[in-house]
């Protein structure tokens, strides 16, 4: 018997068509993230520690620690995302240490 192969059709974003299924495809797997403002002083001003301390040759989990230091209580993506642009790290990366940070600072108000 022949083994049959199935086929996934091709998603051209450039066709209205194609677009559509595209934004339909992001929004179902979670890929298309809501835009997200770092544009305020505080979250500019964390971002701006951390840059600095890359830029002193600092370790990016220095970085990120003063960055979580300075913008705690504001949500996950905006946090990830600050991560990304002051500590010069990857998505993936960024969560990794929202993680560590969030896990760390839980444990030090429990011990407190």
């Amino acid at each position: 018997m022949a083994k049959k192969t199935i086929e996934a059709e091709a998603v051209n974003p450039t066709t209205a068509k194609g677009a559509e299924a595209a934004s339909e495809n992001q929004a179902v797997n979670g890929t298309d993230p809501a835009p997200i403002d770092l544009s305020t002083p505080k979250i500019q001003s964390a971002i701006s520690q951390g840059k600095t301390l890359i830029g002193e040759g600092k370790s990016k989990a220095d970085a990120a620690r003063a960055i979580f230091a300075a913008i705690s209580d504001e949500p996950k993506d905006v946090i990830v995302a600050a991560f990304v642009e002051g500590a010069t790290l990857t998505p993936k990366g960024a969560l990794t240490y929202w993680y560590n940070n969030r896990r760390k600072a839980a444990k030090a108000s429990k011990d407190a």
